[in-house]
């Protein structure tokens, strides 16, 4: 029984590293330097049928990637619609949290800093308990990088279950927010595209509330320790 735990931990492992070895030639040569929502919509445009899989593929593998998120939401946005637009992006955002978190958990600090060029936003060791709460909290604020917070979670203690559970529901508000963006897009000078950039003028100033809100409730935490 052990071995074969053994043996499944080191096939995931060497997945991992294969993957990371992949995403790092890819961010050492550029190959998204140039691309946009528009370039990145015609990209997943010309695979038709295949078009949604290749954006949750995408989306899976943007942790990996020194490329910002929003940029490809809003083209899912554009490509498929609120609807579907939100449905694939969760998803992929989803396995992309989930790959972040198990390649920190399995490969540690130094290799994640070497991997998106930075140091993490560590957890304290204790949140075990709180770690749905506190997973929920971070991606209920866009302003908080979404892979940092799933690298950073990987080096805590927190249950993968939880991690997903608290991705799914707090990711949701920002991916509607900007997938509408992307869907409303195509309608230029609508007044659906101007109540869509109304809407992620509140999504930031409700994020910078909170984040500053969760900043002095962590002071406090450990001032209180």
């Amino acid at each position: 029984m052990l071995m074969k735990k053994d043996k499944s931990n080191i096939k995931l492992i060497i997945g991992i590293i294969a993957i990371v070895l992949i995403m790092v030639l890819i961010n050492r040569f550029n190959v998204f330097e140039d691309y946009g929502p528009n370039e990145i919509r015609d990209y997943i445009l010309n695979k038709k049928a295949m078009g949604p899989l290749i954006y949750v593929i995408l989306l899976t593998l943007l942790p990996l990637m020194l490329f910002p998120d929003s940029v490809l939401v809003i083209a899912g946005g554009m490509v498929f619609g609120l609807v579907w637009g939100t449905i694939l992006t969760s998803i992929g955002s989803l396995l992309g949290g989930i790959i972040a978190f198990l390649i920190s958990r399995k490969l540690g600090r130094e290799t994640v800093k070497k991997l998106i060029k930075k140091d993490l936003v560590m957890f304290s060791k204790d949140n075990k308990k709180g770690g749905f709460f506190l997973i929920l909290m971070l991606r209920l604020i866009p302003l908080f990088p979404f892979k940092l917070v799933s690298y950073s979670a990987g080096l805590s203690d927190i249950k993968l279950k939880d991690f997903s559970f608290a991705t799914v529901v707090g990711s949701l508000p920002g991916i509607i927010v900007y997938t509408n963006l992307g869907d409303k897009t195509n309608n230029l000078g609508s007044g659906g595209f101007y109540l869509a950039i109304i809407l992620l003028g509140a999504l930031f100033a409700v994020s910078f509330i909170l984040k500053k809100l969760y900043a002095k409730k962590s002071e406090k935490t450990i001032k209180d320790k």
